[in-house]
């Protein structure tokens, strides 16, 4: 299972460290483009999950189309 930590600018050094000692966890820095990546998919996850409840109105194809 993998899991996305967040902590505060200054506790993170201590928070790296910390999982470090544990022989069970491995930790990987991201960069900004794949954080990026990871909250942009994280929003669309959860507009999906809106659309198929009937919360948002999602666009046609069609309407799509006819935009550009």
């Amino acid at each position: 299972m993998q899991y996305l930590i967040e902590a505060e600018k200054d506790k993170d050094k201590f928070v790296a460290e910390m999982l470090r000692h544990f022989s069970f966890i491995k930790t990987h820095r991201l960069t900004k483009k794949n954080l990026q990546f990871l909250y942009e998919l994280q929003s669309s996850a959860e507009q999906v999950k809106k659309a198929k409840t009937g919360k948002v109105k999602l666009q046609s194809a069609k309407e799509f189309l006819n935009e550009l």
